[in-house]
């Protein structure tokens, strides 16, 4: 087998492990078995979680099994790592919403045919406090605990402080690592860096309780040039699911990337061998301008996440509202994208069948202010309907002038759009 420890290095997707002779010997010596955790604390993962989904791909790749987990019991709980307040508690109702999400965004990157999905909740709902103090509670120093940086800052906060629920997320997680242990044989546990002390309390709890070594690895929490790390809280990581980012949206967010990240980041959220990265990279160097880089990262890491027909659109939707593509060979979902942001009317159906007049359509979906002003831009040549200039301000448009099967798109100017959407 493959060194998935070395490809993570060499991909930017390793900061912490535990021995490292010991771990690349037990993946070298039989497919194993590893898990990494995602708490729903939101409908969907997003961009700040791609590298942990990566780094769970490598590892699929070199032959191992994942078990992703999705935290139905950690996420009733928050955990307090390197935050600076409580996470305010979820609903059941809230917390199943957000776990079906995730569920479904753990297969954009990984093959499920090959993987487990599992979810803490069902192992741990039924686990009385009694038996978890008496089975796991009792391996646990509360001197050792405190010590850890994550629990430390939270503590020396006198305003705010650590309630004993977040307290005890610590003990869930390694509960966990130990129930996957016994349950699938699973010998090694990833996570962002902000978990090290997490993962490393169930090492020590399965070292306890069984005597056996497992293993750890870590991933660094990824930040932007601009020093901002990608995260829904800080508002900078668009999310997975095509629902709440779509593929275009997802494009354009790669395809701004800073000049100065393009390299790793092509490392970190590709599969693209390094030789054909490091390519790239001096490629772009020599020519920034054509931002070569940032293309073949977003087309990238959008056909991970949203496969080729997603990278499809994207692209043809950039073409529509960046480009000179018409918006005639569009389908419905793909002009949406490319002018999501666009203003739009619905007026019924009945209407586009018997005609309806240009001045009256621009004004409705917000063109202009009145027919005058209307009559007033087509005279001056900045409308088009679609693609086609309009010069005849007594213009009547019907079925035969939709761009897709239901829409219409009004350009006045260069950067001004509206869609009339006909139901």
């Amino acid at each position: 087998m493959s060194n998935p420890i070395e490809i993570l290095r060499e991909r930017g997707l390793l900061q912490d492990h535990t021995d490292e002779a010991s771990l690349v010997e037990h993946l070298a010596t039989g497919r194993r078995t590893f898990y990494v955790g995602f708490d729903p604390t939101a409908p969907s993962l997003h961009v700040g979680n791609l590298a942990g989904l990566m780094v769970m791909a490598w590892l699929q790749r070199a032959g191992h099994r994942p078990i992703a987990l999705a935290g139905g019991a950690t996420g009733r709980i928050g955990d307090p790592s390197f935050r600076d307040e409580e996470r305010a508690l979820m609903s059941d109702e809230e917390v199943e919403r957000n776990l079906e999400g995730i569920r479904r965004d753990f297969g954009r990157v990984l093959d499920m045919s090959d993987a487990i999905l599992v979810d803490n909740y069902e192992w741990t709902k039924d686990v009385t406090v009694l038996e978890f103090l008496r089975e796991i509670g009792k391996h646990f120093s509360v001197n050792q605990l405190i010590s850890r940086e994550a629990i430390r800052r939270r503590m020396e906060d006198r305003e705010q402080g650590i309630s004993y629920t977040e307290f005890s997320y610590t003990l869930l997680q390694a509960f966990d690592y130990d129930y996957l242990y016994r349950t699938y044989g699973c010998t090694l546990q990833g996570g962002g860096s902000d978990q090290w002390g997490n993962i490393l309390s169930g090492v020590d709890l399965i070292r306890r309780r069984h005597g056996a070594q497992v293993h750890a690895i870590t991933w660094p929490l990824v930040e932007g040039s601009d020093g901002k790390k990608f995260s829904k809280s800080a508002g900078n990581a668009p999310w997975l699911d095509p629902d709440l980012t779509s593929p275009f949206q997802y494009y354009q967010w790669w395809l701004n990337t800073d000049d100065r990240d393009v390299e790793r980041f092509l490392r970190m959220y590709t599969f693209l061998p390094i030789e054909e990265i490091e390519e790239i990279a001096r490629a772009h160097a020599d020519d920034p301008g054509s931002r070569m880089g940032q293309r073949k990262l977003a087309a990238e890491t959008t056909r991970i996440v949203h496969g080729d027909e997603g990278l499809r659109a994207a692209e043809q939707a950039t073409a529509v509202l960046f480009g000179d593509a018409p918006v005639s060979q569009l389908s419905d979902e793909v002009l949406a994208m490319a002018f999501e942001q666009a203003p739009t009317a619905e007026i019924p159906r009945s209407e586009l069948e018997a005609g309806i007049g240009l001045l009256d359509l621009m004004t409705r979906v917000g063109a202009s202010k009145s027919n005058s002003e209307a009559r007033r831009l087509i005279e001056q040549g900045g409308v088009r309907v679609n693609d086609e200039p309009i010069t005849d301000s007594a213009r009547v448009v019907g079925p035969q002038d939709l761009a897709t099967a239901t829409t219409l798109v009004i350009r006045v100017g260069k950067k001004r759009q509206y869609l009339a959407r006909f139901l």
